[in-house]
């Protein structure tokens, strides 16, 4: 639990399609005892629809996806809950928008090589994400600036050092803030 008057931790796990967010946000979630939320549930039918006939999405297209993760964080901090969620957020905006909705939101990018992203997503089975709309997300991508609160890490590096690396990031974060991911 936060400590008293502090926000709860939300953790965006970040990156580009394939980089791995929904299988590191579930074992960090784990490892931090919170519930793992995949972002990918809040888009609208139209935006599943759009990216499964291999359409990109654009700024307007994501807005109400975005705004519907930042109204889910916003109710988390509320009720003073912390969790890990996974989001592509690939833009400087987008995650303003998401730090907006609570003091305790921190990112963690999981970076990765553009060619090693389309090699997972041709092998990927069950999703609506094809390889041809990886070109449209790196063009948007723009990586955690110095300053931004969270960690960039290497989406290719052994899960278990990564984890590592991240859980202490974020008790850095926390001990700053005076607030807590764990349950």
């Amino acid at each position: 639990m936060p400590s008293p008057g502090a926000a709860p931790t939300i953790v965006v796990v970040m990156g580009v399609s394939a980089s791995g967010k929904s299988t590191f946000g579930k074992k960090l979630a784990q490892r931090l005892n919170v519930p793992f939320v995949e972002g990918d549930d809040f888009h609208t039918p139209r935006n599943i629809a759009r990216m499964s006939a291999g359409r990109p999405l654009d700024d307007t297209d994501r807005e109400p996806w975005l705004h519907t993760l930042a109204n889910w964080i916003r109710d988390a901090t509320r009720s003073r809950r912390s969790a890990v969620v996974s989001c592509s957020a690939l833009k400087v905006t987008y995650r303003e928008l998401l730090r907006a909705a609570g003091p305790g939101v921190w990112f963690v990018h999981l970076d990765l090589e553009r060619e090693i992203a389309r090699r997972r997503i041709t092998h990927r089975t069950g999703h609506f994400m094809s390889e041809n709309l990886l070109a449209s997300q790196y063009d948007a991508l723009q990586p955690l600036l110095e300053g931004e609160p969270g960690l960039t890490v290497d989406a290719t590096d052994d899960t278990e050092t990564t984890l590592d690396r991240v859980q202490t990031a974020l008790a850095a974060f926390e001990s700053e803030r005076g607030g807590t991911a764990t349950a």
